[in-house]
């Protein structure tokens, strides 16, 4: 006996529609993760442009978390968000999301550029390990707009992972990246702007 499926117009449609689904979150996907990373390669090409220093510390890194925008706002409690990718040997390995919640005294919003350059393969390692990694006192800090410029000196040969932030605009006062959690994100979970 010949056992025959028969294909009704629901299961056609429902058929027609997990294709389509599927069909448009992988555009969706492919085009946010274009976006990210033109906007990842603008932020370096803006870095260097600003603070040519900041080459060859990013150039002889073990690899160099990017995140074009960290927007943050706040009245009383607050929060950052913001969507970048680490590189390693300049191509891109992974997607990052970088977000902060504070409560306090505050009002405002600001967007900032950084970048974390990570200077030892432990460093690195231990940042692509952690299910959350969070920067704190760990990091040097660059910070342009406070009047240091980039360079490779002794602070930052000594250091881990050097934080440089820069292209801050807003009327919040002084970006900071310390309390800020990095999470790996897929590419399909990349938000399109």
């Amino acid at each position: 006996m010949v056992n025959h499926k028969v294909l009704t117009r629901r299961s056609f449609f429902a058929a027609g529609a997990a294709f389509a689904v599927a069909a448009c979150n992988n555009g969706l996907a492919t085009n946010a993760t274009q976006t990210l990373e033109n906007r990842v390669n603008a932020t370096l090409q803006e870095l260097y442009g600003k603070y040519p220093n900041a080459r060859p510390i990013v150039e002889n890194s073990r690899g160099v978390l990017v995140m074009p925008v960290l927007t943050q706002a706040a009245f009383g409690v607050g929060g950052a968000y913001g969507e970048g990718a680490l590189q390693v040997g300049g191509k891109t390995v992974d997607y990052y999301s970088a977000a902060k919640a504070s409560i306090g005294l505050q009002a405002g919003a600001r967007q900032f550029a950084h970048v974390l350059v990570f200077q030892t393969d432990r460093a690195l390692e231990d940042f692509r390990a952690a299910p959350g990694w969070v920067a704190g006192a760990e990091a040097y800090y660059a910070v342009p707009a406070d009047g240091m410029s980039f360079g490779t000196d002794t602070v930052t040969r000594n250091h881990p992972v050097v934080a440089m932030i820069f292209g801050e605009t807003g009327v919040m006062a002084g970006a900071a990246i310390e309390g800020t959690k990095y999470t790996r994100i897929i590419p399909s979970a990349l938000a399109t702007r």
